[in-house]
């Protein structure tokens, strides 16, 4: 019935053999036999699956009130009040929408009417939403089908590990930083102009990529000390946008939003969140400045959003931010995120076949190569550790360029037990196919195993 229903680009996890669920609670996925399946993907359902006190505030709103959000009502406003907190004050008005595409399509709409500028640089391999507006500033998506805009500008992935400035390098957040800057001066040559640098704060597509220190205040602000003065986002007339969508809500454990991590001294002048604010429900946002706002609200279109911010979806999100302050879920990500890493890292100085662990809090990555000097995806090895972890009752899947990295963004009750479960698995999956002739063309058996044996 999907194949003859439903869209064949919507794929399956898991295509080959698919997986039906048909219930769900905490970190834990149940199929039509019964069979529990550990979740390391669903980073939607932030607080974990049918969490109680979520589930029984969108019931008991729902019961009473569900309407458009131009009326007056008290959860809209309790809600961005409570985000506010959470956020630098500058970033203080907030519009509701659906969905993390919507957020940032409108995150667009705001900072070219700020800036009266169209151009947009965006990182290599990012990834901002289905929107055509999105898929138009999105590389991951754009490249597979055939066409840049004219107005779109790709800087490099600051990736520390296989990218143009790796972790060798006296300054790779500069070095990166410099890369946008001197994309900026040859739009500037072209005669067009900047209207937003748009970055998610961790990339997730392009591999659970961890952004060198500074890397985001350095793109935004202009070198004043500098003689000419260099032209970074701020100074060429453009806003910088952070794009949350994945990792706000505490999941990088240290920090509340994922671009905390780059310092107290930087902030953007546009947030854009989603996915994890409603535990499953489509719930997202927009967070900037006054003067930001305030130029959107000048030029005399009103912005409505029939569902935006309705009572139901306020309540549910207000419910969220209860639960990860009662169950302290930000303080869980960053304990049991540190541990998988070293559990994983553990793993790394045993199987050669994994090249880097990185990651903050709950959103990790395991990059696997055939060969650690070159780094070269091990693509295959890869997809085979997915499908041999779902056998073994656990989900995840893989991303980044090279579809070589496995990326662990589970609920954020996972606990100290699933990530030594996980490991235990990867470790007993990695040695059995340790052999070269096993692994797809890996070159170098896992340190400390005996090859062919």
């Amino acid at each position: 019935m999907r194949k003859k229903l439903i869209g064949q680009s919507c794929r399956l996890f898991f295509s080959e053999d698919p997986v039906k669920i048909v219930r769900a609670r905490g970190q834990y996925l149940y199929d039509e036999n019964g069979t529990r399946y550990l979740d390391c993907i669903s980073n939607v359902q932030h607080v974990g699956h049918c969490h109680p006190a979520v589930t029984k505030a969108a019931a008991a709103q729902m019961e009473l009130l569900n309407t458009n959000s131009r009326f007056l009502h008290d959860n809209i406003v309790h809600y961005a009040d409570r985000l506010s907190a959470s956020l630098p004050d500058k970033l203080c008005v907030f519009y509701f929408v659906n969905s993390g595409s919507e957020a940032n399509d409108l995150a667009l709409r705001l900072a070219r009417q700020y800036s009266q500028h169209e151009d947009v640089i965006v990182l290599e391999h990012a990834y901002h939403g289905h929107l055509t507006s999105l898929i138009d500033i999105s590389p991951y998506k754009f490249r597979k089908l055939g066409g840049q805009k004219e107005w779109v500008h790709v800087a490099p992935l600051p990736d520390t590990y296989r990218g143009r400035y790796q972790e060798d390098h006296v300054d790779p957040a500069q070095g990166y930083a410099d890369t946008v800057k001197d994309l900026i001066e040859e739009v500037h040559k072209k005669g067009r102009k900047i209207s937003a640098f748009f970055a998610e704060s961790l990339p997730s597509v392009g591999g659970q990529i961890i952004l060198p220190s500074g890397y985001c205040q350095k793109v935004a602000e202009c070198c004043q000390s500098l003689t000419p003065a260099k032209l970074y986002v701020h100074a060429a007339g453009g806003v910088f946008v952070a794009d949350e969508v994945q990792t706000g809500f505490g999941r990088v454990g240290s920090h509340f939003w994922g671009f905390q991590l780059q310092g107290e001294d930087f902030c953007p002048d546009i947030v854009t969140m989603g996915k994890p604010m409603g535990n499953g429900h489509p719930l997202a946002c927009v967070a900037t400045t006054q003067e930001i706002a305030g130029a959107f609200t000048a030029n005399g279109v009103e912005y409505f959003n029939t569902f935006g911010g309705n009572p139901v979806s306020c309540a549910i999100g207000l419910a969220v931010l209860d639960v990860l302050e009662e169950e302290n879920l930000q303080g869980n990500a960053y304990k049991v995120g540190g541990y998988l890493k070293d559990l994983l890292r553990g793993l790394k100085a045993k199987h050669a076949i994994i090249g880097d662990v990185r990651g903050a809090g709950l959103f990790v990555g395991m990059e696997l190569v055939t060969d650690r000097k070159e780094r070269t995806p091990a693509t295959e090895a890869a997809a085979e550790l997915v499908r041999r972890l779902k056998n073994e009752q656990i989900c995840i899947s893989t991303d980044g360029p090279g579809e070589n990295v496995v990326k662990f963004k589970p609920p954020m009750c996972f606990s100290a037990a699933d990530a030594e479960l996980v490991a235990e698995k990867i470790d007993h999956i990695l040695t059995e196919t340790s052999c070269p002739r096993q692994l797809n063309g890996m070159q170098t058996p896992g340190l400390g195993d005996n090859c062919c044996s």
